[in-house]
């Protein structure tokens, strides 16, 4: 067994980025507001926290001079070797995440930035971000589903970011960009490609029912896709939004949830976001528990943060869609080599759900 000691143990300073080289560091929390006179003396790395694609680092800091109030303690986070050529967008999508849209969103719903650079030359990239490691913590272990209290808390966060950019004047201009229709049929096309593949992997381990529905999905997808190119009730959607990419307060300590990981943000049908989190991630007792009443509480936050003109019916209608649309998911993270122990489960699960909540009937 590996243990977290050992990791950080055997990872060596060559491996950590210039960044965090006491005088670039000091730079840079100037640049992020948050050190005035002083400046860093030491970095130490006080723990890594096991990641899939990324490194995430805690690092303490110390400090020459006037250093009140500067963080003692901050998070470093760049790319995991294994996977850094094969998704270099997705450090790219995080780092312009962090330092263009970020600023301009309501406070204590993301951590704070302080640095964030990709080079696109080399592909390397950092964030240092706010430390929030002694003031909150997921909701649980993975593969742990939340609370009934911690899931509304969670959507109710994830319904203020999303009203945060609902149907902003920017999107597809200077927030993100739209996929045109010759960009989802190339898309579509991809998919078919991996999902043919993917099918002859699995063999008779992929049933002919769920074979029938993968080719007359592949078969509408484009008609699917209408909702997307409507342009009309979208967001900046998280793209990878199970709950443990959300950071709940510790008991006791009065703040709000934050979300992070958003190397997988883009323009698109919110409920993309609430259809990962509960039928990609969970199984059928938990989901039909917690589905309707999430749903409501969803759209109640909406409606408090100043959307309009987006019923509870079309929610159900976009839920249901983007259950299906999530039959992807799996195909899609077997293609770039995720393990077995995630897109299967994922794929049991969203397969129960588009079962459970007859969405097939979608397809006509």
């Amino acid at each position: 067994m590996v243990r977290d000691e050992d990791i950080v143990a055997s990872m060596t300073p060559p491996q950590l980025p210039a960044v965090v080289e006491p005088a670039l560091l000091t730079a840079a929390l100037r640049r992020g507001g948050v050190l005035d006179a002083g400046a860093v003396r030491e970095v130490k790395v006080l723990h890594q926290y096991p990641a899939m694609v990324s490194h995430v680092i805690r690092l303490g800091l110390r400090y020459v001079g006037e250093a009140a109030g500067s963080p003692h303690s901050v998070i470093l986070k760049i790319p995991n070797p294994a996977y850094a050529k094969s998704l270099a967008n997705s450090g790219r999508q995080e780092v312009a995440f962090y330092t263009r849209l970020a600023p301009n969103m309501p406070s204590h719903i993301v951590p704070r930035c302080y640095d964030g650079h990709y080079d696109e030359v080399s592909q390397a990239w950092h964030l240092l971000l706010e430390d929030l490691t002694d003031s909150h913590d997921v909701a649980a272990d993975w593969p742990l589903p939340p609370s009934r209290d911690q899931a509304m808390a969670i959507v109710t966060a994830l319904a203020r970011w999303h009203a945060s950019w609902w149907d902003h004047a920017g999107l597809g201009d200077t927030i993100g960009t739209w996929m045109s229709l010759d960009d989802t049929a190339s898309l579509i096309e991809t998919f078919a490609g991996h999902y043919d593949r993917f099918a002859d992997l699995l063999g008779d381990r992929l049933s002919e029912e769920r074979r029938t529905l993968y080719r007359r999905f592949i078969d509408k997808a484009e008609q699917l896709l209408q909702r997307y190119h409507s342009h009309r009730h979208v967001t900046i959607a998280h793209g990878d939004a199970h709950t443990w990419n959300f950071l709940l307060p510790r008991a006791g300590i009065a703040d709000a949830v934050r979300i992070f990981d958003f190397d997988h943000w883009r323009i698109n049908v919110p409920t993309h976001d609430l259809a990962y989190m509960m039928a990609t991630q969970w199984y059928p007792e938990r989901r039909q528990a917690l589905e309707r009443p999430l749903l409501n509480r969803y759209h109640e936050m909406l409606m408090a943060h100043g959307v309009s003109g987006y019923t509870r019916g079309a929610l159900d209608q976009d839920y249901r869609r983007s259950v299906l649309w999530h039959i992807t998911k799996p195909v899609w993270q077997w293609s770039i080599n995720i393990p077995p122990v995630i897109w299967w489960n994922n794929l049991e699960r969203v397969m129960m759900a588009v079962e459970d909540l007859g969405c097939e009937e979608i397809l006509g």
